[in-house]
């Protein structure tokens, strides 16, 4: 029935006296669609990737749900009406030979064309204008110019006409946050680009460099398809004290000469807070410590980490005459070597 409709409708030829599209007379003019080409910023030579990645960067601009200027959904429907045409191979090819206008319909109807692929000659008494359709470009069938027949008598382009549903592509972002929040858990608010600002969840026991998920978050899909994801990197920030080595962390802690020869209990910080280390008596600068459980806490099935402490014998700021004094007679009356065994075989 539709090729006969179509083999029909080939031939067809259609009296208006005066001609009326949509309330306006054939020598009515409407603003015209912009070149395609023009609209999403590349040249006739650009491949697909680059139309692809033109429209993304557009799209993501001026998408209403993201830009609020009043003109933003009348510039992103004329940005998919162009991709309508580039992003599809066979429309983008008709449009460079001139057989479709930047609307996606047969060239000529506007009065500038005659006959050919995709046009129609005019001819008719006084009064009555009489138009043949030529609906070249169309498959073997004819099926397309049917269908670019009522295209012309339809108010436009069909909805979704020549675009698959395409899912949004995923954004790649990053959050830095203090090794605190990695500890404890916490949030921390981004900006996507675009301009836009979300508050991203940090779970208690992150570990440095994996990734959140934040689902539907992402590039706006095609054609009715799904949005993509925003893919969260943390990382985290430099810290005064700590060191990150992947769930343990490492601390360098000064010491005074006295605590280390002698012994003693001091206080040290963690993530939650100063705890007391013991000193064991005779300690050297370099011993390192260690304090199960202190480093980032457990999460996913992963074990809490470890502080390791680093002891670090310092002398005082200022040391005074006495200190001296006591200093020379430890090298006199109680000399050693440390570097000793340095060096030997």
């Amino acid at each position: 029935m539709r090729l006969a409709q179509t083999a029909f409708f080939l031939h067809l030829k259609i009296h208006f006296s005066p001609l009326r599209l949509r309330g306006e007379t054939y020598s009515g003019q409407k603003k015209p669609m912009r070149d395609p080409y023009e609209v999403l910023g590349v040249s006739k030579s650009a491949n697909e990737t680059d139309i692809k990645k033109a429209y993304r960067q557009l799209a993501k601009k001026f998408h209403p749900d993201t830009n609020k200027d009043p003109k933003s959904k009348e510039r992103f429907a004329e940005i998919n009406s162009a991709y309508e045409i580039l992003g599809d191979e066979t429309k983008k090819s008709r449009f460079d030979r001139g057989e479709i206008g930047a609307d996606g319909k047969p060239r000529g109807f506007e009065g500038f064309g005659a006959g050919g692929p995709g046009g129609f000659s005019r001819s008719g008494r006084t009064g009555e204008t009489h138009f043949d359709f030529n609906f070249g470009g169309g498959n073997a069938s004819g099926t397309r110019g049917f269908e670019d027949f009522f295209d012309l008598f339809s108010g436009g382009r069909r909805r979704g006409a020549g675009m698959r549903p395409t899912r949004g592509d995923d954004v790649a972002a990053s959050a830095t946050v203090s090794l605190e929040t990695l500890g404890r858990g916490g949030s921390a608010r981004m900006i996507l680009p675009g301009g836009r600002a979300i508050d991203v969840k940090i779970p208690a026991g992150i570990e440095d460099g994996q990734q959140i998920r934040l689902r539907g978050q992402g590039q706006p899909g095609v054609g009715g398809g799904e949005s993509g994801d925003v893919l969260v990197t943390v990382k985290a920030a430099p810290h005064p004290w700590f060191k990150l080595d992947g769930r343990h962390l490492r601390l360098d802690l000064p010491v005074t000469i006295y605590e280390a020869a002698l012994g003693a209990k001091i206080q040290a910080p963690t993530l939650e807070g100063k705890v007391e280390l013991a000193i064991p008596a005779g300690a050297n600068s370099g011993q390192i410590l260690r304090l199960r459980g202190k480093g980032l806490p457990a999460a996913d099935d992963k074990p809490a980490g470890d502080l390791f402490v680093t002891l670090k014998l310092m002398l005082p700021d200022a040391p005074d005459a006495e200190f001296q004094t006591q200093m020379r007679e430890m090298r006199e009356q109680r000399p050693y070597d440390p570097r000793a065994k340095i060096g030997q075989a």
